[in-house]
């Protein structure tokens, strides 16, 4: 379904308690197709594409991340949902962070796979690589520089034929839009930082890091979890940034406990 005003594609998926999957900066709404059958009964979970993915509408150059916050309040005024459950990755946690920060009376419980409260100098390098290699229009050139910060190296090395499918993939369906699209969301968190305001947050928060991630990695998400005081932190061992998708059963068993 599309929310025309802003050109914003969503799928409501169950019938319950509201939970809004909050995408990674490479993702859209169809990179929780295996995922939502496996949420427990009892929640409406809500996936969409922020502007910039997928099938939702593009913006021009020179937006900031906050654009996607006022997106999402925009979204669920639509659907006439008061109080929501957000789970967001990565990029994703960011905007669930600024939105928990700035409307927290909308919000229920945080589940932050892959998290962060600010950009710091490695990251904006990585940040820095990832434009390039979508400036590159090139699936293949894209995959080669990009992918191998996302995946841990137990995965890559175990699963290098499926790898190079998805390689493939990337050739022959990234198009000119998507790859500008890209290159505006990792521009748009360049000055995202919440560190001196996360410890406002008093809702239930579950952190999931990822042993090998080293975009988001343990240690920081440490920090972040002592400085929200209902949170819990749980590492999965062996996996890396994309740990959603490489350990997809005993990721869906953390957050089914937890909500």
């Amino acid at each position: 379904m599309f929310l025309d005003d802003i050109g914003l594609y969503y799928e409501v998926h169950g019938e319950g308690k509201p939970l809004i999957l909050l995408n990674g900066i490479m993702m859209n709404a169809l990179s929780w197709k295996d995922h939502i059958p496996k949420f427990k009964e009892g929640y409406k979970i809500i996936a969409y594409d922020m502007r910039d993915q997928g099938q939702s509408s593009r913006l021009k150059e020179g937006y900031t991340i906050e654009t996607h916050v006022e997106d999402l309040k925009y979204l669920l005024d639509y659907l006439k949902i008061d109080k929501i459950n957000l789970l967001g990755v990565s990029y994703g946690s960011q905007v669930a962070l600024l939105f928990a920060i700035k409307y927290p009376n909308r919000v229920d419980k945080m589940i932050l796979p892959n998290a962060t409260d600010h950009i710091d100098n490695y990251l904006k390098a990585i940040g820095e690589v990832w434009k390039i290699a979508a400036k590159s229009y090139d699936g293949e050139t894209f995959f080669d520089l990009a992918l191998p910060f996302i995946y841990s190296r137990p995965f890559y090395n175990s699963n290098l034929n499926w790898l190079m499918e998805r390689r493939k993939m990337f050739k022959e369906s990234l198009t000119k839009p998507w790859f500008d699209g890209l290159y505006r969301l990792a521009c748009s968190n360049e000055n995202y930082d919440v560190r001196d305001k996360i410890h406002t947050i008093d809702k239930e928060v579950l952190f999931i890091s990822g042993e090998e991630d080293f975009i988001t990695p343990h240690n920081h998400m440490w920090e972040m979890h002592n400085k929200i005081s209902n949170s819990t932190l749980i590492k999965l061992d062996a996996t890396g940034h994309a740990l959603f998708f490489e350990r997809i059963n005993d990721f869906m068993k953390i957050i089914n406990d937890f909500l």
